[in-house]
């Protein structure tokens, strides 16, 4: 088994003189190329019932829109319907923060960062105590995923 490192993805924000560390994710290292990495996250969410419904090729995007040159990198619009169905029962405005966004991102040769959302943090921006019982079993999930991509 390659070695894999996987570390939470935080940002930093202030508020009133007050500093805050928000986790917006984790974040997996993959020693494969490219390719097999967007296989793998893709099987890997298909087991833990994800659909991709959006693959956003940033780097084609770049070189049409600005003609630059951007390494290999793909945005996943991931969902799990059935729990699609369950947060937008419980809050409809949820859909603006759907579906939970994976990228998968080339680093150097046979190195690919992968990068799963963290949907408690994602939810967590609405007040609705009926969304926390749905972003915790997205998150359960998305654990899995990430663990799945270690083997």
């Amino acid at each position: 088994m390659p070695p894999v490192i996987i570390q939470t993805k935080t940002i930093t924000e202030e508020s009133m003189g007050e500093t805050t560390k928000v986790n917006i994710g984790r974040n997996v290292r993959l020693e494969t190329d490219f390719g097999s990495a967007l296989v793998r996250v893709t099987d890997a969410l298909k087991a833990e019932g994800f659909g991709v419904l959006t693959e956003i090729d940033v780097r084609e995007t770049l070189k049409k829109k600005l003609d630059v040159d951007f390494r290999p990198y793909k945005i996943l619009g991931a969902c799990n319907p059935p729990l699609a169905y369950r947060a937008l029962l419980a809050a409809p405005e949820v859909g603006l923060l759907l579906p939970c966004n994976v990228t998968v991102a080339f680093v150097e040769e046979n190195v690919t960062d992968v990068s799963l959302v963290d949907p408690l943090s994602m939810l967590g921006v609405l007040d609705n105590v009926d969304l926390r019982s749905v972003a915790d079993d997205a998150a359960a999930r998305l654990d899995r995923v990430a663990v799945a991509l270690q083997s």
